[in-house]
């Protein structure tokens, strides 16, 4: 058999609440076993320590804490349905979302993928409650019972398309849902696969059922293989464990616990009785799995053993290892089980085995089983080549091979053999450019539905994160880009470190109004505007930090630099690296802010953004086109490096002057002054005056009389003005060489002022471009007509942006991010980073390897989703043998004093619900009674879908309650109402239509 990978794990086991709490159980010997907890059932109606009939000689077990609470929101399931779920059910999905993250995948990244879901389950205990009560069944009690419903849920939730499918084994149910994934994995039929197995014990029915077959023990506990057993405790808990195929696991740089390297399953067939052990049977499972794992019995170290504590069952397993152990010399084999902790979980049986057999090949070290201080001699272990482990087995280096065995009631065997993770899975996969990525500091991120679960899960992240600050954060942070995503509220923080990054979440989750600057809601598609900054922004020094600091900003600044050389006689990037003060002649100037300028577009590029709008202002236009693909970088180099050289070489003399005016109000002064021209009209009072010096002054005085302001700008020349016309026929025959194209991308040209449509930007277009006044102003008014969501600043500090959201109105421009990836002159990494942060939390994807060197790209394991435990949903009590006086029942037959099924309702608004007219309040009031939502809870914002978890069952019972409320209304249409239904809002609508229309 191929070898299959466990990539991912979870659990809930009693006394264990996590894979982390229950190693800690394991390797400190600990007892999850307690008294019955009041909520299921009254044991002292069901107890007699003889055994009568009808009744358990126990009041103990163990069992798992809030077995009722649910995070219904998180999976878009409305109250009312989640209060129909078997329980089961609702500790898988959260179960198996947790283990799908422990893989460092995002559980949405597998929608609509071939993943298969395997479910081991014995208990069908809460239909048994609920689907004999013929008059309370429902649609959705109906699809909350059953075992098929177990798996089918979770591909369902999670939109997976591949096996799915339950498994009743009994006891051996959940380590056969494993061997069934592994040859799922190994057939083809899937690449990712979910192996689970669940127990809960809903009713004393299957602890009844052991007393009066004389296998339950009197104080509920399991001592596997100890002089003390005397009979089966019950247990119960969930586990999952995701598996791919070892070579897929290790191409995709995915950590691994541990590798099945075989498994087999076989029957006991007729025995000494139906639930009757057979010797035969389970040494030939096992001899069968060690042929499919390549093994020889020799090479098995440990085995955790299915180790029920009772006389016989003991008694058979040992024979049957011994088997094919008696002959191990001076090197027995270490037999264990997990049930002394736990007690039997049935259904879950299998995979509590499977966990603890990979935590400890993991680990490198096996728990000591409970109650083997006092073996039992009867068994003669030694014997037959085994030894009960007393104490933790240190394994030794190198790969060591484990075994697990779990036997079902019914006669259904099942073995798997492991063995230890080789040295080289958790290797990363190699970056396809290394040393060229990276912005120098890590952003780590975090989604969740609701602003309350965003808190919770930033206080879980910290807590984790405490006890492994030795972890760098870019490895932290890159595994959380990868991880926590998909949810509407995204939460994005720098870090250089991870002390740091604890700190900044703690300050975030514990501050309600801190997370708010950290957090946004992501509401639709993303339309990003570059804004190319012009000359005059460019400064001594610019950029050379996020030069020194960002692998991925400096590939392309040298690109630009390697483009640029032939054409400026000398290196734009040493001339910023040295914070040359000649990067203020104009030389240097413009080819120097289209190197930053390009280097900073494609730096956003490689890191997810993809551009919506493009504008340019004066020569910032000139990285516009390389980016919109109108030029080719190095012909791009060549003309801005010739328009640079050819404006240096102008005589001296030229000036500019920006008024606080209309360019409207100036056309007479220009007018009259043959060598001013207006060079760039900035906004509604923002204007650019540009040409001869003296011709400049005695405007300027006359502004200063009429009362106007105005300011003398630092410029070499008189840029967009009549002065620029000698360079003019030069400039053209460079450009003419260096051709141009239509934009494939939007460009809001400042030449034009406006959108460039089917027009190449061509030769002729940039000799005018050079004369032409820059309309700022007209080409950014129009850009924001297309309602970008952000203004990105491509440039050496923030110019450009500023100007355009003083256009905007108010209403307008309370959506428009603006962004600026270069903020100041110390600008580096961090301010990037920043930057990438800002651009996640207003919905942009990004493009995270690009965020990271090689060295950080490498899975952490995160602490999973903390889901909410506020909403809590249980079933009516058993009815006891001989019932004593029954407490009032209240509707829908609780039990008085009992917690409600939906002890919070849930809550998608905070706002106060006003009912306009009759047909908002019948339709609010439908939404609710078929949800079993809260009255106040629901809006018109809700989306029945996303929100509120209806589907088409639902759907139609909504329909028939709306008419109800509205007798006056024609029946509604099924064809017309499903694309009416995105929100509660969008439904009322067109119901108010339709009863407009019969009025």
């Amino acid at each position: 058999m191929q070898p299959v990978a466990i990539v991912g794990i979870d659990c809930r086991f009693p006394g264990a609440p996590d894979p982390a709490a229950y190693w800690d159980l394991l390797m400190r010997s600990g007892d999850g076993v307690g008294p019955v907890p009041e909520q299921r059932w009254n044991a002292d109606d069901f107890y007699s320590a003889a055994g009568a009939d009808g009744h358990s000689n126990t009041t103990s077990g163990g069992f798992i804490t809030d077995a009722d609470a649910f995070d219904h929101e998180f999976f878009a399931i409305s109250p009312r349905e989640a209060a129909a779920m078997d329980p089961q059910q609702r500790l898988l999905l959260q179960c198996a979302w947790r283990a799908v993250e422990d893989t460092g995948v995002a559980p949405r990244s597998l929608a609509g993928t071939a993943t298969g879901v395997f479910v081991g389950v014995m208990g069908n205990e809460w239909a048994h409650l609920h689907l004999t009560d013929y008059a309370r069944v429902t649609a959705q009690v109906g699809s909350g019972n059953g075992y098929c419903m177990t798996a089918n849920r979770i591909s369902y939730h999670l939109d997976l398309k591949g096996p799915s499918l339950a498994v009743d084994t009994a006891c051996s149910s959940s380590l056969v849902a494993v061997h069934l994934a592994c040859n799922a994995l190994l057939a083809g039929e899937c690449d990712t696969a979910i192996a689970a197995g669940v127990n809960v014990a809903l009713t004393p029915a299957l602890g009844i059922f052991y007393t009066q077959a004389g296998l339950s023990a009197p104080d509920g506990r399991c001592k596997p293989f100890s002089s003390d057993a005397n009979g089966i405790g019950r247990g119960e808990g969930v586990g999952a464990v995701v598996l791919r195929r070892l070579e897929d696991a290790i191409a995709d740089g995915q950590p691994v616990y541990a590798v099945i390297r075989g498994t087999a399953v076989n029957q006991d067939g007729r025995s000494n009785g139906l639930t009757a052990p057979n010797r035969w049977s389970q040494q030939e499972v096992l001899t069968a799995a060690y042929r499919r794992a390549g093994v020889e019995p020799s090479d098995v170290a440990f085995t955790e053993g299915h180790g029920t504590g009772t006389v016989l069952g003991d008694m058979i397993e040992v024979k049957a290892l011994g088997g094919l152990h008696a002959d191990r010399t001076g090197k027995p084999m270490a037999l264990g089980s997990v049930k002394g902790n736990l007690g039997h979980t049935e259904g879950a049986a299998g995979v509590a085995g499977l966990i603890k057999v990979a935590l400890s090949l993991h680990h490198r070290v096996v728990p000591a089983s409970r109650f083997a201080a006092r073996e039992n001699p009867a068994l003669k272990l030694s014997r037959y080549g085994l030894r009960l482990l007393k104490a933790p087995l240190r394994l030794a280096a190198g790969a060591t091979v484990g075994g697990l065995s779990s036997f079902g009631m019914g006669g259904t065997n099942a073995h798997a053999v492991l063995e230890s993770a080789p040295a080289h899975a958790a290797r990363p996969k190699a970056g396809a450019a290394a040393g060229s990525t990276g912005i120098g500091t890590a952003v780590f991120t975090l989604t969740a539905p609701t602003a309350q679960a965003l808190r919770r899960n930033l206080v879980a992240q910290a807590d984790a994160l405490q006890r492994h600050r030795v972890v760098p954060a870019g490895v932290v942070g890159w595994s959380s880009n990868r991880l926590k995503t998909g949810h509407r509220f995204r939460f994005a923080v720098p870090a250089d470190s991870t002390g740091d990054l604890v700190t900044a979440l703690r300050r975030a989750a514990g501050d309600e109004d801190r997370p708010a600057g950290l957090t946004a809601e992501s509401a639709g598609p993303v339309r990003p505007a570059l804004l190319f900054t012009g000359q005059g922004s460019q400064y001594p020094g610019m950029t050379a930090g996020l030069y020194r600091d960002a692998p991925l900003f400096r590939r392309f600044l040298d690109r630009a630099d390697e483009a640029l050389l032939p054409h400026t006689g000398g290196s734009v990037r040493e001339l910023l690296l040295s914070a040359d003060p000649a990067v203020h002649r104009t030389g240097w100037a413009q080819p120097a802010l289209f190197a930053v300028g390009y280097a900073l577009a494609a730096t956003l590029t490689e890191l997810g953004v993809r551009p919506a709008l493009l504008l340019g202002h004066s020569v910032g236009e000139y990285a516009a086109a390389v980016v919109a693909e109108a030029l080719p970088l190095e012909e791009a180099a060549r003309l801005i490096a010739a328009r640079g050289r050819l404006m240096q070489e102008l005589p001296e003399g030229g000036g500019m002057l920006a008024v606080r005016a209309d360019a409207t109000e100036l056309a007479e002064r220009v007018d009259a002054e043959p060598l001013v021209g207006i060079a760039a009209v900035n906004g509604p009072a923002s204007t650019v005056l540009s040409g001869d010096l003296t011709a400049l002054a005695r405007i300027e005085e006359e502004l200063t009389r009429a009362g106007v302001r105005s300011r003398r700008l630092e410029v070499s020349h008189a840029f967009h003005s009549p002065l620029m016309d000698p360079m003019l026929e030069r400039f053209a025959a460079v450009a003419e060489q260096a051709g141009g194209t239509v934009p494939a991308l939007p460009v809001h040209s400042t030449l034009r002022g406006r959108l460039l449509r089917d027009e190449p930007m061509d030769a002729a277009y940039w000799v005018e471009h050079v004369r032409a006044p820059v309309l700022f102003a007209d080409a950014a008014r129009q850009l924001l007509d297309e309602a970008p969501t952000h203004l990105l600043e491509i440039g050496p500090r923030p110019v450009l942006a500023p100007m355009t959201r003083r256009l905007l109105t108010a209403p307008d421009g309370a959506g428009v991010r603006s962004v600026h990836p270069v903020p100041g002159e110390q600008a580096g990494g961090r301010e990037l980073a920043e930057a990438v942060a800002e651009l996640f939390r207003g919905g942009v994807d990004i493009a995270w390897d690009a965020v990271y060197a090689d060295q950080d790209r490498v899975a952490h394991r995160l602490a999973p989703y903390a889901f909410s435990d506020d909403h809590r949903f249980w079933a009516r009590r058993p009815v006891p043998a001989a019932p004593p006086a029954t407490a009032p029942q209240q509707e829908g037959g609780q039990t008085a004093g009992q917690r409600p099924e939906a002890a919070r309702p849930v809550v998608l608004s905070q706002g106060r619900r006003t009912v306009a007219d009759p047909v908002t309040e019948a339709v609010l009031d439908a939404v609710a009674q078929v949800g079993s939502y809260a009255p106040g809870a629901i809006t018109p914002r809700s989306r029945l879908y996303e929100d509120l978890g209806f589907d088409s069952v639902m759907v139609m019972e909504l329909k028939k309650r709306i008419e109800e409320r509205l007798p006056d209304l024609e029946p509604l249409s099924v064809e017309e109402l499903l694309p009416r239904l995105s929100s509660i809002g969008d439904l009322i609508g067109y119901v108010g239509e339709r009863r407009s229309a019969a009025a």
